[in-house]
């Protein structure tokens, strides 16, 4: 398990998990209504919320591990800015 775990894998999730709420954003922004677009964001938005604590997690027992590195901490940081503002949007 800790072979998958790496830096480079680890930075690609936090990124792409960011991505993808920074595309829900612009969407409802710019107001865009496209069928495909409302699907995808439909089918992918509870997976990518419950990944977003996964990794919040994974990166904290990461960082406390392993020796930091200054793309995976903006990574780390970059994704509790997002769970942060995702998740108090709820409330």
């Amino acid at each position: 398990m800790n072979k998958l775990i790496t830096n480079r894998n680890l930075i690609i999730a936090n990124f792409s998990i960011v991505s993808f709420f920074v595309f829900i954003w612009l969407i409802n922004f710019y107001k865009l209504d496209f069928t495909i677009i409302g699907v995808f964001r439909e089918i992918l938005t509870i997976p990518f919320l419950i990944a977003q604590i996964v990794f919040l997690v994974i990166g904290i027992q990461y960082l406390t591990k392993n020796k930091r590195n200054f793309i995976l901490i903006v990574s780390f940081l970059s994704l509790v800015i997002c769970s942060v503002i995702t998740i108090g949007s709820f409330f």
